[in-house]
Protein backbone atom coordinates (compact mmCIF):
# COMPACT_ATOMS: atom_id res chain seq x y z
CA UNK A 1 0.00 0.00 0.00
CA UNK A 2 1.70 3.13 -0.40
CA UNK A 3 1.40 4.69 2.30
CA UNK A 4 1.06 8.90 1.99
CA UNK A 5 -1.55 10.95 4.48
CA UNK A 6 -2.11 13.89 3.31
CA UNK A 7 -3.77 16.42 6.15
CA UNK A 8 -5.96 20.00 5.18
CA UNK A 9 -5.09 22.02 8.82
CA UNK A 10 -2.06 20.82 10.41
CA UNK A 11 -3.57 22.05 14.18
CA UNK A 12 -3.28 19.94 17.29
CA UNK A 13 -5.21 17.19 16.41
CA UNK A 14 -3.84 16.56 13.18
CA UNK A 15 -0.43 17.00 14.67
CA UNK A 16 -1.09 13.79 17.23
CA UNK A 17 -2.67 12.37 14.37
CA UNK A 18 0.52 12.78 11.83
CA UNK A 19 3.33 11.63 14.38
CA UNK A 20 0.84 8.24 14.93
CA UNK A 21 1.21 7.53 10.93
CA UNK A 22 4.22 8.55 10.73
CA UNK A 23 5.24 6.11 14.15
CA UNK A 24 3.71 3.84 11.45
CA UNK A 25 5.87 4.22 8.86
CA UNK A 26 3.84 6.49 6.76
CA UNK A 27 4.54 9.29 4.86
CA UNK A 28 2.77 12.56 5.80
CA UNK A 29 2.54 16.21 4.51
CA UNK A 30 -0.17 18.73 4.67
CA UNK A 31 -1.16 22.61 4.69
CA UNK A 32 -1.38 25.43 7.41
CA UNK A 33 -2.88 28.75 7.23
CA UNK A 34 0.62 30.37 8.66
CA UNK A 35 2.61 32.75 6.37
CA UNK A 36 5.16 31.08 6.66
CA UNK A 37 5.49 27.35 8.20
CA UNK A 38 8.43 26.89 10.36
CA UNK A 39 6.37 23.68 11.65
CA UNK A 40 7.94 21.26 9.30
CA UNK A 41 9.31 21.42 5.99
CA UNK A 42 6.26 18.69 4.54
CA UNK A 43 3.41 21.35 5.77
CA UNK A 44 2.69 24.71 3.18
CA UNK A 45 1.00 27.33 3.52
CA UNK A 46 -2.05 26.83 2.02
CA UNK A 47 -4.95 28.86 0.34
CA UNK A 48 -0.95 29.80 -1.30
CA UNK A 49 1.35 27.32 -2.26
CA UNK A 50 0.20 24.59 -5.09
CA UNK A 51 -0.73 21.57 -3.60
CA UNK A 52 -1.71 19.28 -6.53
CA UNK A 53 1.15 17.29 -6.79
CA UNK A 54 0.99 16.43 -3.18
CA UNK A 55 -2.79 15.50 -3.21
CA UNK A 56 -2.61 14.19 -6.82
CA UNK A 57 0.29 11.40 -4.92
CA UNK A 58 -1.84 11.23 -1.59
CA UNK A 59 -3.48 7.71 -0.99
CA UNK A 60 -5.12 9.24 2.50
CA UNK A 61 -6.88 12.85 3.12
CA UNK A 62 -7.69 14.22 6.15
CA UNK A 63 -9.59 17.36 6.27
CA UNK A 64 -9.18 18.87 9.59
CA UNK A 65 -9.59 22.41 8.74
CA UNK A 66 -12.71 24.62 10.04
CA UNK A 67 -15.73 25.74 8.21
CA UNK A 68 -17.15 28.68 7.01
CA UNK A 69 -20.62 30.79 6.42
CA UNK A 70 -20.11 28.76 2.85
CA UNK A 71 -19.28 25.17 3.87
CA UNK A 72 -15.94 23.29 3.76
CA UNK A 73 -13.45 25.88 2.06
CA UNK A 74 -11.21 22.92 1.03
CA UNK A 75 -13.97 21.80 -0.96
CA UNK A 76 -14.88 24.60 -2.48
CA UNK A 77 -11.13 25.02 -3.60
CA UNK A 78 -10.64 21.91 -4.90
CA UNK A 79 -13.75 20.06 -6.01
CA UNK A 80 -12.02 19.02 -9.45
CA UNK A 81 -8.87 18.12 -7.76
CA UNK A 82 -11.03 15.42 -5.63
CA UNK A 83 -13.26 14.53 -8.68
CA UNK A 84 -9.67 14.00 -10.00
CA UNK A 85 -7.92 11.88 -6.96
CA UNK A 86 -11.29 9.73 -6.78
CA UNK A 87 -9.49 7.03 -8.64
CA UNK A 88 -6.63 6.67 -6.36
CA UNK A 89 -7.69 7.79 -3.03
CA UNK A 90 -8.49 4.53 -0.31
CA UNK A 91 -9.71 7.07 2.30
CA UNK A 92 -10.39 10.33 3.03
CA UNK A 93 -11.67 11.59 6.79
CA UNK A 94 -13.48 14.89 7.31
CA UNK A 95 -13.40 16.10 11.29
CA UNK A 96 -16.82 17.22 12.25
CA UNK A 97 -18.14 17.92 15.80
CA UNK A 98 -20.69 16.85 17.84
CA UNK A 99 -22.42 20.16 17.85
CA UNK A 100 -24.03 19.19 14.85
CA UNK A 101 -26.85 17.55 17.32
CA UNK A 102 -27.42 20.60 19.30
CA UNK A 103 -29.36 20.66 22.81
CA UNK A 104 -31.11 17.44 23.92
CA UNK A 105 -31.71 18.38 27.10
CA UNK A 106 -28.77 16.07 28.77
CA UNK A 107 -30.22 12.62 26.56
CA UNK A 108 -28.29 10.77 24.62
CA UNK A 109 -27.13 10.92 21.09
CA UNK A 110 -26.17 8.82 18.44
CA UNK A 111 -24.93 8.82 14.45
CA UNK A 112 -28.74 8.19 13.68
CA UNK A 113 -29.65 11.53 15.84
CA UNK A 114 -31.22 14.06 13.99
CA UNK A 115 -28.92 17.28 13.27
CA UNK A 116 -30.70 20.69 15.12
CA UNK A 117 -27.28 22.90 15.73
CA UNK A 118 -27.68 25.52 18.46
CA UNK A 119 -24.62 27.47 17.55
CA UNK A 120 -23.64 29.14 14.18
CA UNK A 121 -20.33 26.92 14.13
CA UNK A 122 -22.49 23.68 14.43
CA UNK A 123 -24.55 25.40 11.20
CA UNK A 124 -21.47 25.59 9.45
CA UNK A 125 -20.60 21.86 10.22
CA UNK A 126 -24.00 20.39 9.42
CA UNK A 127 -23.47 22.40 5.42
CA UNK A 128 -19.55 21.07 4.94
CA UNK A 129 -20.95 17.21 5.87
CA UNK A 130 -23.53 17.96 3.83
CA UNK A 131 -21.24 18.70 0.67
CA UNK A 132 -18.82 15.92 1.93
CA UNK A 133 -21.49 13.49 1.78
CA UNK A 134 -22.50 14.97 -1.40
CA UNK A 135 -19.28 13.91 -2.61
CA UNK A 136 -19.19 10.26 -2.00
CA UNK A 137 -22.69 10.24 -3.06
CA UNK A 138 -22.03 11.56 -6.59
CA UNK A 139 -18.43 11.28 -7.21
CA UNK A 140 -17.54 7.68 -5.31
CA UNK A 141 -15.23 9.69 -3.36
CA UNK A 142 -14.28 7.35 0.12
CA UNK A 143 -15.52 9.89 2.57
CA UNK A 144 -15.94 8.74 6.60
CA UNK A 145 -16.99 11.74 9.10
CA UNK A 146 -15.99 12.02 12.64
CA UNK A 147 -17.92 13.80 15.02
CA UNK A 148 -15.70 15.04 17.93
CA UNK A 149 -16.46 15.41 21.09
CA UNK A 150 -14.84 18.25 23.34
CA UNK A 151 -10.86 17.50 22.58
CA UNK A 152 -8.23 17.40 25.88
CA UNK A 153 -4.78 16.25 26.28
CA UNK A 154 -1.05 17.53 26.69
CA UNK A 155 -1.26 21.43 26.60
CA UNK A 156 -4.71 21.42 26.50
CA UNK A 157 -6.40 20.77 29.39
CA UNK A 158 -7.92 22.38 32.92
CA UNK A 159 -4.39 22.26 35.16
CA UNK A 160 -3.03 25.12 33.95
CA UNK A 161 -6.03 26.71 34.96
CA UNK A 162 -6.72 25.76 38.19
CA UNK A 163 -3.32 26.12 39.36
CA UNK A 164 -3.12 29.94 38.46
CA UNK A 165 -6.50 30.57 39.85
CA UNK A 166 -8.46 31.65 36.87
CA UNK A 167 -10.74 27.96 36.51
CA UNK A 168 -14.17 28.85 37.35
CA UNK A 169 -17.18 25.70 38.16
CA UNK A 170 -20.00 27.10 36.46
CA UNK A 171 -22.79 25.73 37.12
CA UNK A 172 -25.94 25.23 34.87
CA UNK A 173 -28.85 22.89 35.68
CA UNK A 174 -28.27 19.24 33.97
CA UNK A 175 -25.54 20.54 31.88
CA UNK A 176 -23.19 17.81 30.28
CA UNK A 177 -20.70 17.64 27.97
CA UNK A 178 -18.48 15.01 26.22
CA UNK A 179 -15.06 14.80 25.86
CA UNK A 180 -12.61 12.93 24.28
CA UNK A 181 -8.61 12.50 24.56
CA UNK A 182 -6.55 13.63 21.20
CA UNK A 183 -4.73 10.35 21.51
CA UNK A 184 -8.05 8.16 21.32
CA UNK A 185 -8.93 10.54 18.33
CA UNK A 186 -6.21 9.44 16.51
CA UNK A 187 -6.55 5.78 17.18
CA UNK A 188 -10.03 5.95 15.94
CA UNK A 189 -8.83 7.66 12.73
CA UNK A 190 -6.23 4.83 12.57
CA UNK A 191 -8.54 2.41 13.04
CA UNK A 192 -10.84 3.69 10.30
CA UNK A 193 -8.11 3.27 7.80
CA UNK A 194 -7.65 0.15 8.58
CA UNK A 195 -11.17 -0.83 8.12
CA UNK A 196 -12.71 1.71 5.24
CA UNK A 197 -15.89 2.02 5.32
CA UNK A 198 -16.96 4.77 2.79
CA UNK A 199 -20.18 7.16 3.53
CA UNK A 200 -20.25 6.34 7.07
CA UNK A 201 -20.40 8.88 10.24
CA UNK A 202 -18.54 8.15 13.62
CA UNK A 203 -18.77 10.40 17.16
CA UNK A 204 -15.34 10.06 18.93
CA UNK A 205 -16.18 10.34 22.38
CA UNK A 206 -15.33 8.63 26.03
CA UNK A 207 -17.66 6.56 28.01
CA UNK A 208 -18.19 8.94 30.69
CA UNK A 209 -20.19 12.35 29.44
CA UNK A 210 -19.95 14.73 32.86
CA UNK A 211 -20.82 18.47 33.75
CA UNK A 212 -17.54 20.54 33.75
CA UNK A 213 -17.62 21.37 36.60
CA UNK A 214 -16.79 17.94 38.06
CA UNK A 215 -13.99 18.20 35.28
CA UNK A 216 -12.53 21.56 37.23
CA UNK A 217 -12.83 19.92 40.78
CA UNK A 218 -11.02 16.42 39.93
CA UNK A 219 -8.39 18.31 38.49
CA UNK A 220 -8.04 20.58 41.89
CA UNK A 221 -8.18 17.41 43.45
CA UNK A 222 -5.33 15.92 41.54
CA UNK A 223 -3.29 19.08 42.38
CA UNK A 224 -4.41 19.34 46.06
CA UNK A 225 -5.90 22.27 45.39
CA UNK A 226 -8.88 24.47 46.30
CA UNK A 227 -11.99 23.41 44.32
CA UNK A 228 -13.03 27.15 42.90
CA UNK A 229 -16.27 28.18 44.25
CA UNK A 230 -18.93 27.58 42.29
CA UNK A 231 -20.54 30.38 39.63
CA UNK A 232 -24.11 30.29 38.81
CA UNK A 233 -24.34 30.01 34.91
CA UNK A 234 -27.10 33.16 34.23
CA UNK A 235 -24.60 35.30 36.53
CA UNK A 236 -21.52 34.23 35.48
CA UNK A 237 -19.26 37.12 33.69
CA UNK A 238 -18.75 34.87 30.03
CA UNK A 239 -17.44 35.63 26.67
CA UNK A 240 -20.49 35.16 23.99
CA UNK A 241 -17.67 32.83 22.81
CA UNK A 242 -17.50 31.13 25.94
CA UNK A 243 -21.48 31.34 26.41
CA UNK A 244 -22.11 29.45 23.50
CA UNK A 245 -20.81 26.49 24.71
CA UNK A 246 -23.56 26.17 27.33
CA UNK A 247 -25.82 26.63 24.96
CA UNK A 248 -25.95 22.78 24.19
CA UNK A 249 -26.06 19.68 26.88
CA UNK A 250 -26.04 15.86 25.84
CA UNK A 251 -24.32 12.37 26.50
CA UNK A 252 -23.39 11.41 22.69
CA UNK A 253 -22.94 7.90 22.39
CA UNK A 254 -19.49 6.29 21.27
CA UNK A 255 -20.92 2.38 20.71
CA UNK A 256 -20.35 2.64 16.98
CA UNK A 257 -16.58 3.18 17.09
CA UNK A 258 -16.40 0.08 19.49
CA UNK A 259 -18.67 -2.36 17.90
CA UNK A 260 -17.67 -1.53 14.15
CA UNK A 261 -13.85 -0.25 14.30
CA UNK A 262 -13.43 -2.55 16.92
CA UNK A 263 -11.41 0.60 19.17
CA UNK A 264 -11.10 0.10 22.93
CA UNK A 265 -10.68 3.62 24.66
CA UNK A 266 -7.02 4.54 26.11
CA UNK A 267 -8.89 7.17 28.51
CA UNK A 268 -12.01 5.81 28.65
CA UNK A 269 -12.88 8.79 30.57
CA UNK A 270 -11.88 11.99 31.99
CA UNK A 271 -10.44 10.85 35.34
CA UNK A 272 -8.30 8.36 33.54
CA UNK A 273 -7.33 11.41 31.27
CA UNK A 274 -6.55 13.89 33.62
CA UNK A 275 -4.54 11.38 35.58
CA UNK A 276 -2.45 10.49 32.47
CA UNK A 277 -1.83 14.23 31.91
CA UNK A 278 -0.76 14.96 35.17
CA UNK A 279 2.01 12.21 35.43
CA UNK A 280 2.74 13.14 31.46
CA UNK A 281 3.77 16.29 32.80
CA UNK A 282 5.22 15.96 36.22
CA UNK A 283 7.99 13.00 34.49
CA UNK A 284 8.66 16.13 32.21
CA UNK A 285 9.30 18.45 34.86
CA UNK A 286 11.95 16.08 36.61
Amino acid sequence: MNKTLFIFGYGYTARVFAKTMRDDGWRVSGTTREACSTIRPDIVQWPGDDISAALAQASHVLISAAPDENGDPVLARLLKDFQQAASHLEWLGYLSTTGVYGDHGGAWVDETTGLTPATTRGHHRVAAEKQWLDVFETHALPVHIFRLAGIYGPDRGPFAKVRNGTARCIIKENQVFSRIHVEDIAQVLRASIAMPDAGNIYNICDDDPAPPQDVIAEAARLLGLPIPEPVDFETADLTPMARSFYAESKKVSNVKIKQKLGVSLIYPDYKTGLRALLRAKTGADK
